[in-house]
């Protein structure tokens, strides 16, 4: 279709061109549409036979009396004019024409112009130019052919149950009989749901290099343009792209960006985004069967899609492509690590348990930053130190080398850190410590580590309570040290974390008698649409910051009362991390012991070899997991 219209256009453009010639020939001819010998033309002359004569340069264009119309070139030097003014001939003269071929630009110009701007928009029209003036109604999906850098299904680990899924649909488009002859049909669409960093994009790319057959990729935000109607008009182009290429799979990264429920928030049903949607609801399963395409989307948001887009017949699978656990943690290592050149020491599943909800976007960067440590000290091979020293980088933060602390500054982080160590050690139901440091890392001028002894999956009471114990035990050893009225402002960042974490005990999972199994955190924090205000009453709000304060309260109470029993340890192993400033759970529980430490052969130097954070469902977005102490505010 599309070569049949490239050959009626040019066959118009050459008609036009003929027809213009025609009608630029037509006119010469008329203008002179006889030649005269110069000697005939002066007989005319002499006998009266000529009413007028118009002079041209060296040509002689003749009006004879009969009303015809001649044409001659006189000889050069020739000189005509008195013989004719005496026979009484009408003379004209007209200023000279230029050179042929400037006479030939001059006349054509104009025509080549319009020429080439009305081939240029007839190619914008045609689709010649996706990105030109008249192509923003066109898709901009691309078609994915990975010559180099072919990823495949061996390239995607730690996420089998996903890879399984998508595995059976790359094998139906290379053997459908195998499923049709029992009655099965191809999915219509799968939609890959999870967090950000988990593989979703290299899934896709996964399919694209196993399936063998044509891949579209777009974004969600390619659809969505200031212009009324674009959107639709390039979801109604994408899939005429993907029928002619059919069978073929469309992959659509971040539908979020067209998909979200219609009706909600700003905006009535006839917005541009919403078009959109309409359009591509109706194209995924319509009065027009796809057969063939099928379509692979990705999100991190599937609770603001539209129902909709989410019924089977359009996305018949939902795919959940979730965080690792230890197993898959080890397995996407060991693609990682295929690229690195790894030493003898390197044990990539100490390396799986010690980084608790990493996504596999954050074990490819430890991997990298790992290998770019080691080549920063011009070592040949990456050893566990390396990868120490990168989970470190990558969860707290580079090494604040350029800052200067006092003394007393030291000494305070020191017994904030001891006081959270101490009060992690005593309480069974914390993770168990993993290291302490108070090298300024990240925001944070000192920090207890603790790790899981496996990935959390649920998050128990008593669980809660020790680790708001944990969390509020920095105040209560500057307290028990300095006094009520030396306390700083280092506790600001484990206030925050037990407050959090408190209110959602109490107001989401149920773990307050006083308050009841009610979720109030939506209503106590007010729908965004919520115009009165919150939707609990003044009591209900006073009950639950009251049970907050209690839990936080209670938590303190014990870790005072922790750090006033092990008085001695608290104070061995502040003076240890003055001294050693970073300590590894082994380490720190020879400190409390009495015991000395070895040296350099111990690890026991004033240099940060590592760490990682314990979270109950995923990582942590602020450095101090288990309590940090922040520098205090400046003016």
């Amino acid at each position: 279709m599309g070569n049949a219209r490239n050959i009626a256009f040019w066959v118009v453009l050459f008609l036009l061109i003929l027809t213009l010639f025609q009608m630029f020939n037509g006119n010469t001819t008329t203008t002179a549409s006889r030649n005269l010998s110069y000697s005939e033309f002066v007989q005319r002359v002499d006998e009266g036979q000529v009413q007028s004569v118009t002079l041209d340069g060296e040509r002689v264009v003749v009006r004879g009396k009969d009303g015809n119309t001649y044409a001659t070139i006189k000889p050069e030097g020739e000189e005509i004019t008195d013989r004719l003014i005496a026979k009484g001939v009408d003379v004209r003269a007209e200023p000279q024409q230029q050179s042929g071929f400037m006479s030939l630009i001059s006349l054509w110009l104009p025509f080549i112009v319009l020429i080439g701007i009305w081939i240029f928009f007839m190619n914008r029209m045609q689709g010649g130019g996706r990105g030109g003036a008249m192509g923003f109604g066109k898709s901009r999906a691309k078609l994915l052919t990975e010559k180099h850098g072919r990823v495949t299904f061996d390239d995607v680990a730690g996420i089998d149950e996903a890879k399984e899924e998508l595995e059976e649909i790359v094998e139906f488009l290379r053997n459908p009989q195998k499923f049709s002859r029992l009655g099965g049909k191809i999915p219509k669409g799968a939609l890959l749901v999870g967090p950000p960093g988990t593989g979703k994009t290299l899934l896709a790319r996964a399919i694209a290099g196993e399936a063998g057959v044509p891949f579209f990729t777009i974004s969600g935000s390619d659809f969505v343009e200031m212009f009324v109607g674009v959107g639709a008009s390039r979801v109604r182009d994408m899939f005429e792209q993907a029928k002619k290429n059919a069978p073929c799979i469309v992959f659509i990264d971040e539908i979020d960006a067209v998909g979200r429920a219609r009706g909600v928030g700003i905006g009535g049903g006839n917005d541009e985004r919403e078009q959109t949607l309409n359009q591509l609801l109706v194209e995924m399963d319509g009065f027009e069967a796809n057969e063939g395409v099928i379509i692979v989307a990705a999100t991190n948001r599937k609770d603001v899609l539209d129902p909709a887009l989410l019924r089977p017949g359009r996305f018949d699978r939902q795919i959940h492509v979730p965080n690792p656990d230890i197993k898959g943690r080890e397995k996407i290592l060991t693609v990682h690590a295929r690229k690195i050149v790894l030493g003898p020491d390197v044990d990539l599943r100490t390396i799986a348990r010690g980084t608790p909800g990493f996504s596999g976007a954050d074990l490819m960067n430890l991997c990298n930053e790992a290998a770019l440590m080691a080549a920063r000290v011009g070592r040949r091979f990456v050893t566990m130190d390396d990868f120490e020293n990168a989970k470190d980088k990558v969860m707290m933060g580079a090494q604040r080398r350029s800052m200067i602390l006092t003394q007393d500054q030291k000494e305070k982080t020191a017994y904030h850190e001891a006081g959270h160590a101490i009060v992690g050690i005593e309480l069974p139901k914390c993770d168990p410590v993993y290291k302490a440091t108070i090298i300024p890392r990240g925001g944070a001028l000192g920090m207890v580590v603790s790790l899981p002894e496996m990935d959390r999956l649920q998050f128990h009471k008593d669980e809660g309570k020790q680790k708001i114990a944990m969390t509020m035990a920095g105040k209560a050893a500057e307290i028990i040290k300095y006094g009520e009225e030396g306390v700083s402002s280092g506790p600001v960042g484990d206030i925050q974390q037990a407050s959090s974490l408190a209110r959602a005990m109490v107001m989401r999972w149920g773990m307050s008698d006083r308050v009841g199994n009610i979720d109030y955190a939506e209503a106590h924090e007010g729908y965004q649409g919520n115009t009165a205000g919150f939707s609990v009453s003044a009591q209900t709000k006073e009950l639950i910051e009251s049970e907050v304060k209690r839990l936080i309260d209670e938590g303190y109470e014990t870790a005072y009362r922790i750090l006033t029993e092990k008085s001695v340890e608290f104070e061995r192993l502040a003076k240890g991390l003055l001294e050693y400033e970073t300590l590894t759970g082994d380490e720190i529980r020879k400190v409390i012991a009495g015991e000395t430490l070895g040296g350099d052969d111990e690890g026991g130097t004033p240099t940060d070899t590592g760490s990682v954070l314990a979270i109950p469902k995923t990582k942590p977005k602020s450095p101090k997991a288990d309590g940090g102490m922040e520098p205090e505010p400046t003016a």
